[in-house]
């Protein structure tokens, strides 16, 4: 299988998604310099492929255990596979790291991708077990009820690319 890659997601779904699932987090908020980045794809299933979000390293991660769901990228940044979430590839935008024009970002995002790579397997391995165990568990565990609702937001996905 290719490599995970790094991209970013129409805002416009993003947003549309937010109703479905209410962990998302919108591309850019205020203050923020740079659009969330996504890494892609950590799933194929369905006919769906699955993206999962980028988060930037914050104080609370030196505290947090990894689990399934929850995977460090050295201090750089979090994947957190429990908001992963299906979406048309011509939604995406693969981002070139070498056309970033901030030396420091991208600087971090070289170190970010790297560690990623070298991680891809379990990426991939946790997000496929992840999926199986939410439509096996439903909301039973506390693992399922952090997880978005996937064959919910599958069914979006196809809604908003008929509607669009």
């Amino acid at each position: 299988m290719e490599n995970i890659r790094l991209y970013e997601i129409d805002p416009k779904y993003i947003s549309y998604l937010t109703e479905f699932a209410p962990h998302l987090f919108h591309n850019k908020q205020a203050g923020q310099n740079n659009e969330r980045k996504y890494i892609g794809i950590v799933l194929s299933i369905n006919g769906y492929d699955y993206f999962a979000p980028l988060s930037s390293f914050k104080p609370k991660h030196y505290r947090m255990k990894e689990s399934l769901d929850f995977m460090k990228i050295k201090e750089y940044a979090v994947i957190n596979l429990n908001n992963m979430f299906p979406v048309q590839m011509e939604l995406c935008t693969y981002v070139d790291i070498n056309k970033q024009s901030n030396p420091k970002y991208k600087a971090l995002l070289l170190a970010e991708y790297r560690f990623i790579k070298s991680i891809q397997e379990r990426i991939r391995k946790n997000a496929a077990t992840l999926y199986n165990l939410k439509l096996r568990e439903g909301d039973t565990t506390s693992l399922a009820k952090r997880c978005n609702d996937f064959l919910l937001l599958e069914n979006a996905c196809k809604q908003y690319e008929n509607n669009n």
